[in-house]
């Protein structure tokens, strides 16, 4: 094995720095996609919860949209057969 072989391939070798480096990039990387998992599930769940509450809202509206119609239709039927 020639000493220029050896030279060339000792400076192709990764050294331990660099690997600390990339594997502290890499740390940095799941951290951070780890938190915006985080702040995703959080802000579904407030869409979860807020969808509900609108969900509830409308179905209370439609229920006095539908009370009031029977009260109306009642007071036409009075007021029909009272014009007889």
């Amino acid at each position: 094995m020639s000493a220029a072989w050896a030279g060339d391939r000792a400076k192709s070798l990764p050294t331990a720095p660099a690997s600390a480096k990339s594997l502290s990039a890499a740390q940095r990387q799941l951290v951070s996609g780890q938190a915006e998992v985080a702040r995703l599930k959080q802000d579904l769940g407030r869409q979860e919860s807020d969808s509900r509450r609108a969900s509830e809202r409308l179905q209370r509206q439609d229920k006095t949209i539908a009370e009031l119609q029977k009260q109306l239709h009642e007071l036409q039927a009075r007021a029909a057969s009272g014009a007889r």
